[in-house]
């Protein structure tokens, strides 16, 4: 990847994307297996954009490259929300306590709650560059190193905040396919993980980089 924003428009990039893309689109409807395998693509497309390969993988049943990424993914989103659903319960607990009695907490324990949900979110997608590398490196053991994960997101952060926004961008392209049609989600879906894929390639080059050395002193 020669700069981040070509992580959109990678996709479109070698023969038979389309097809490619649908074909994955419909083993993605498919419960849990649809979503490891994707996953398993993603990782795939991960490996062709770090290798300078412009073109995505055939799409299939990738479930043995995919199973570790989404395992990956679904804890720390969990863990990551757990405080939401404290909040969240908590606050449900003191509006039930509260009814009829005057001031109810139950709104601002909400209302916490769901700051937090959005920033946990946003967390995730800053890490989840540093998440694909280390997975694709270290296997499910390797996405589950916190400190590795997170030395590896900070060590250039300006890096991992440009990645992590273009996965943000990618996050609130993945629904809009429920706008033409229900089933369009899975092809935006699709797109999203492709476009994840190769921010994360751009990453992994960009924080292995070495520094800039600064400009001689003019004398």
């Amino acid at each position: 990847m020669d700069s981040v924003g070509e992580a959109f428009v990678f996709p479109f990039r070698g023969e038979r994307w389309l097809e490619r893309m649908v074909v994955q689109a419909l083993i993605l409807i498919i419960p849990v297996v649809g979503w490891i395998a994707m996953t398993g693509w993603m990782m795939l497309v991960f490996e062709n954009a770090r290798a300078g390969r412009r073109e995505l993988p055939p799409a299939g049943f990738h479930l043995a490259r995919g199973i570790g990424i989404f395992g990956v993914f679904v804890i720390y989103g969990l863990v990551l929300n757990v405080p939401t659903w404290v909040l969240y319960t908590a606050g449900g607990i003191a509006s039930g306590a509260a009814s009829g009695r005057g001031f109810n907490v139950g709104a601002p324990l909400s209302a916490l709650g769901f700051i937090w949900m959005w920033v946990a979110g946003l967390l995730l997608d800053f890490l989840v560059p540093s998440l694909i590398v280390n997975t694709y490196h270290g296997g499910f053991a390797g996405g589950m190193d916190v400190l590795r994960v997170w030395r590896l997101a900070t060590v250039n952060v300006g890096n991992a905040v440009v990645a992590g926004l273009v996965v943000w961008v990618a996050s609130v392209i993945g629904p809009l396919g429920f706008v033409l049609c229900c089933v369009g989600v899975f092809l935006t879906t699709v797109y999203q993980n492709a476009v994840q894929a190769g921010a994360a390639a751009w990453f992994e080059g960009a924080q292995s980089a070495p520094a800039t050395p600064p400009a001689p002193a003019t004398p």
